[in-house]
């Protein structure tokens, strides 16, 4: 039986192979979530999916998911979190960009929203503000290789 994370996170592994243009390692990040990954052993991914099929596409951070995010901070040299918003499309946000929305205070439940218009860019706010730009779809996943 197909888990329903597995279509969402095969959804981003596959824009890593085919848009990347770059040869890269991929292995699980211990966690009890499945929502974690290491690229090319210093690159940590946490991927979050939502399916509601329009905008605005809210995702739920629970202590434990911001304290791993941290955790892999810590222990990488880059860490991002990547938001596929159902059929539209995926917004990755460094850990930096992440800490704009969902400040290094993890209360026990916090969220984070992603808008988009039609041929938009990605707004993106959450519990602890909001960024100052927008994301393209296109950032991913170039901005994970730079």
């Amino acid at each position: 039986m197909i888990k329903e994370f597995e279509i969402f996170h095969g959804i981003v592994l596959s824009r890593l192979i085919h848009n990347s243009n770059k040869h890269f390692t991929v292995e699980e990040y211990p966690s009890k979530y499945n929502s974690s990954y290491i690229i090319n052993g210093n690159i940590g991914i946490y991927i979050k999916y939502s399916k509601k099929r329009l905008s605005p596409w809210r995702f739920s951070f629970t202590k434990e998911h911001q304290d791993e995010i941290y955790q892999m901070k810590k222990l990488l040299k880059d860490t991002f979190v990547v938001f596929v918003c159902q059929h539209d499309g995926i917004a990755a946000l460094s850990y930096k960009e992440l800490k704009n929305v969902l400040n290094k205070k993890h209360e026990e439940v916090e969220w984070a929203a992603i808008k988009r218009r039609t041929r938009e860019k990605y707004s993106i706010s959450g519990s602890d503000g909001k960024l100052k730009f927008k994301i393209g779809e296109s950032d991913f996943p170039n901005k994970i290789f730079k």
